[in-house]
């Protein structure tokens, strides 16, 4: 769908979906449940070859262009199952007592989960996840490469927001590449890490998470939360009052809040260049389909925009709008 729209490539490829499937939950779900290191290991042995699978696919769909994929991201109990039947039948499926089930769902809750345990911490508390993910990307890479395919892997850590976390788990993500490529007919693929810029800290001190970062992507729902102070899942509930009343111009979730937000993303992009000339910088959200925010990342210098497949068209001709807007203004009048 993408391709036929006129994308150049994959901005988001987000690894979670991969697991709800019917053949892939209980793998996950014993992931979850393991009390070992090796327990853990076990179920993630079980979901490589499905995450690999997946990725080959997708790699030979976008042959020769970019495919920038998301390390797992949401915390682990979105995985579980939540009321108490749903516990019950999962706990009977996987052989396990319903009692040691509800003990894992409620030790995993939350008070507010999508500022918790989640994104670059999870691969942080438990390496093996990145391990497994990044083995999957990297053999399905150069199995496609020794066969002819231009692959473009881009391997996204999401959430950092220190320099710390970014290089704890890059350094795993290329252990495994010097194991992956010995197995095989290339000495190497050329693959990218970077990360997924969100977390408003983040934009602080890009300088530093650029000194090993080979490109940045704004996750601007998650930026545009932490920096407001909105919940985007309740902001529904105040924001039509914020509108009627003209106490924002715009709903800040469906247009780059200029000001705030935006300026955040400029900062991160001019101190990630600083120290990174070459620096691939773009956005992915709600706002990368969004013809005022593509104006907006255009004007501040971003390399790419990621929307929806569907939303494709209307991005790639805001785009060209912005360039010609541009070009105008360079003009001189004779």
């Amino acid at each position: 769908k993408a391709r036929g729209h006129g994308a150049v490539g994959i901005g988001l490829c987000r690894t979670e979906h991969m697991f709800f499937a019917d053949n892939r939950i209980s793998a996950m779900r014993r992931m979850i449940l393991a009390e070992s290191p090796e327990e853990r290991q076990d179920a993630l042995n079980v979901l490589l070859p499905f995450q690999k699978e997946d990725f080959i696919g997708i790699f030979k769909s976008m042959h020769g262009l970019p495919v920038t994929i998301r390390l797992l991201d949401p915390p682990l109990h979105e995985f579980l199952p939540h009321t108490d039947e749903e516990i019950i039948h999962v706990a009977h499926e996987l052989g396990v007592p319903a009692k040691v089930m509800r003990n894992k769902v409620l030790n995993l809750k939350e008070f507010n989960p999508m500022l918790g345990h989640r994104g670059c911490r999870l691969g942080i508390t438990h390496p093996e996840i990145t391990r497994m993910q990044a083995r999957a990307i990297l053999e399905a890479a150069a199995e496609l490469h020794c066969q002819g395919v231009d692959v473009i892997p881009e391997i996204m850590i999401p959430l950092v927001g220190t320099s710390e976390e970014f290089r704890h788990q890059a350094k795993i993500i290329r252990e495994v590449a010097a194991e992956v490529f010995e197995n095989y007919c290339t000495p190497s693929v050329d693959y990218k890490i970077g990360t997924m810029i969100e977390v408003p800290r983040a934009t602080l001190v890009a300088d530093q998470i650029a000194q090993d970062a080979e490109f940045f992507s704004f996750g601007t729902n998650d930026l545009t939360q932490m920096t407001y102070g909105y919940s985007r899942d309740d902001a529904a509930k105040f924001m039509i009052h914020y509108l009627d009343e003209k106490l924002l111009p715009y709903d800040p979730f469906q247009t780059i809040d200029m000001d705030g937000v935006g300026q955040l993303v400029k900062l991160a992009k001019e101190k990630g260049r600083a120290v990174n000339p070459d620096l691939k910088v773009g956005i992915c959200g709600e706002h990368g389909g969004d013809p005022i925010s593509i104006g907006f990342c255009y004007n501040i210098g971003l390399d790419y925009v990621s929307c929806s497949p569907f939303r494709v068209p209307i991005a790639r001709l805001a785009a060209a709008q912005a360039e010609l807007r541009a070009q105008a203004e360079k003009m001189v009048p004779a």
